[in-house]
């Protein structure tokens, strides 16, 4: 079941999760590049057997990760210890956001959305008036956020959080990430090739032209123009002209690859040095704003679908079986 659940990734992404549970692997595989001396890779334990879906980290030592079941965990010395926290649902958690150390959110099926003030100790719901599942989460402030779902689902808030405003996207298609610069400038990725941006805040979304119909499943621009899209099947989307056109890049299969793996996240840290994660726990990186891709090496035997740098140094990745890997790169 797990086999076919990575194979339909692009179409049933929420509902396979929902069956990945088994034990915690004892230990991460590490990358036969590991002896790199630029790359230090410490896998860490979540002590926990779910999927974890996302991570983020405020700076290299306070981060949260959420997944199945709806585990919420938190650590406060970079991951060596993770505490769980009650997160007050069962229900699968997609992703996570904290604005500070105090406040964040967290989304998940069933339009859940929901709002912690005290770093994660508690949480309260946010009623919305839909029941799409919702994966994607972005605040370009502690008061201006977005939110993308099923079914082409936009919310957004000018207030941070007390009330929230459904967009027009102007799609039925499953949105599955939003990044924005500023208040105005943004991008939403989602099943179908689709790309939509704004350069309003959202009160308008302009779909935008890419070379194929692959499911994208994450979006991160660099600056105004530079800006990368990834999903299925090794797809690998770069815009340089701020969105007008995107050009493929897909990731070749490399000498031992048997099929294009899935891209679950991509993330940069300067306009140089990027990071890519995906399906079987692989991981590209680049260190030529993308001109050149590392060869695909595995970090985990599992998935890995949240990707987090505080800074150009500390990055997490998280995944299946409570996978959670510390990437540190030597300057």
């Amino acid at each position: 079941m797990v086999d076919r659940c990575k194979r339909e990734t692009a179409v049933r992404w929420l509902g396979c999760l929902t069956v990945l549970c088994s034990i915690l692997l004892p230990g991460v595989m590490l990358p036969a590049w590991s002896a790199d001396t630029s790359l230090l890779i410490h896998p860490q334990q979540s002590h926990t057997a779910g999927t974890l879906m996302g991570i983020q980290f405020l700076d290299a030592q306070t981060g949260w990760a959420v997944g199945s079941g709806g585990v919420v965990l938190h650590t406060t010395d970079g991951g060596k210890q993770w505490k769980r926290l009650s997160s007050g649902t069962t229900t699968l958690l997609t992703n996570v956001f904290f604005v500070d150390r105090k406040a964040g959110w967290v989304t998940g099926a069933g339009g859940l959305l929901r709002r912690s003030t005290n770093g994660g100790g508690t949480w309260t719901a946010q009623p919305l008036d839909t029941q799409q599942p919702l994966y994607g989460i972005h605040f370009v402030s502690p008061r201006v956020g977005s939110v993308v779902g099923g079914g082409g689902t936009i919310l957004v808030t000018k207030d941070g959080g007390a009330h929230w405003t459904e967009q027009v996207s102007g799609t039925n298609a499953a949105l599955y990430a939003v990044h924005f610069l500023n208040e105005h400038r943004g991008t939403i990725v989602g099943a179908l090739g689709t790309v939509l941006a704004t350069s309003d805040g959202g009160a308008t979304w302009v779909a935008q032209e890419t070379q194929g119909a692959v499911t994208l499943f994450d979006v991160f621009f660099t600056d105004t123009t530079t800006g990368w899209a990834v999903g299925n099947a090794g797809a690998l989307f770069q815009t340089t002209d701020g969105g007008i056109r995107w050009i493929d890049r897909t990731v070749p299969c490399g000498k031992t690859c048997t099929k294009l793996i899935d891209l679950l996240k991509v993330r940069f840290t300067s306009q140089q040095s990027g990071w890519i994660v995906g399906e079987r726990g692989m991981m590209y990186r680049t260190t030529d704003a993308g001109f050149t891709w590392s060869e695909g090496v595995s970090l985990a035997k599992v998935s890995l679908f949240g990707l987090s740098f505080p800074d150009a140094v500390h990055g997490w990745a998280s995944g299946e079986q409570g996978t959670i890997i510390h990437l540190e790169s030597r300057r």
